[in-house]
């Protein structure tokens, strides 16, 4: 499994550099890497423990691997979670570029971490059927992309996981979770999804990945994880770009 990760991880590298700009993303010196090497060393190398389900750094009397606190007190309907990196400047300005920026050339550059993130697992099960994060109907037509999907393309190309686009769909439009207080998070995303037609055969007994940018309190994965272990989805892992640290 490993070297099938490195190798995946390889082919995904040389890909990159013909849909992306000739200089470093976070600091913008010039080169043919989309992240310049100290860059890369600087925000992406050093790999904190973290909780196994949601990615929460894990704190000082907490060892790894293991469960956060939170996810021991409340059960999450997802199994697992790998994330490339914190949600923290500056790597919040590449997410921010991707989603409102239109800059879909770093939506590779993120699909490659996060690959370099599973390189880390060492016992991990790769899942068997990948889909993103959808989008309302007008918020896609006001970006006119889904970043979720955009990072899901490249990234199940890499690692050789069939892509469904429409596995899951918005079942009505929901309000931006970043401008929501915790428990009205939870009331906005309610029921807030559907599986696609046909879609119900492709889950019942798979492991599905759920691609995003960016998980904060982890309250879309997990109504999505949730209406797919009701349909017999046998395990449901979450591969995101970046984590909102703890406040």
């Amino acid at each position: 499994m490993l070297y099938r990760l490195i190798d995946w991880s390889r082919r995904l590298a040389r890909r990159l550099p013909a849909g992306l700009p000739s200089s470093c993303a976070l600091c913008g010196i010039a080169g043919a890497a989309a992240l310049c090497a100290p860059c890369h060393t600087q925000f992406f190398s050093h790999r904190p423990p973290r909780c196994t389900q949601c990615a929460h750094p894990l704190t000082a009397g907490e060892q790894a691997p293991s469960l956060c606190g939170n996810c021991l007190r409340t059960p999450r309907a997802f199994d697992a979670t790998i994330v490339a990196s914190d949600y923290s400047a500056p790597i919040d300005h590449l997410v921010l570029a991707l989603k409102f920026g239109n800059q879909l050339a770093l939506a590779p550059l993120f699909a490659r971490l996060i690959v370099d993130a599973l390189l880390r697992e060492r016992a991990f099960a790769m899942p068997t059927i990948m889909a993103a994060v959808p989008l309302g109907e007008q918020r896609l037509a006001e970006r006119g992309f889904n970043q979720a999907l955009e990072i899901a393309k490249p990234l199940s190309r890499a690692i050789a996981i069939p892509l469904a686009p429409q596995l899951i769909l918005r079942s009505r439009e929901t309000f931006m979770q970043s401008s929501l207080t915790p428990d009205a998070r939870l009331h906005n995303m309610r029921d807030a999804f559907v599986l696609g037609p046909q879609a119900a055969e492709l889950v019942r007994g798979q492991h599905i990945a759920i691609v995003d940018d960016v998980v904060t309190t982890g309250v879309t994965l997990n109504e999505i994880a949730a209406l797919l272990k009701r349909y017999g989805a046998a395990r449901v892992t979450n591969f995101v770009f970046a984590r909102t640290p703890p406040r």
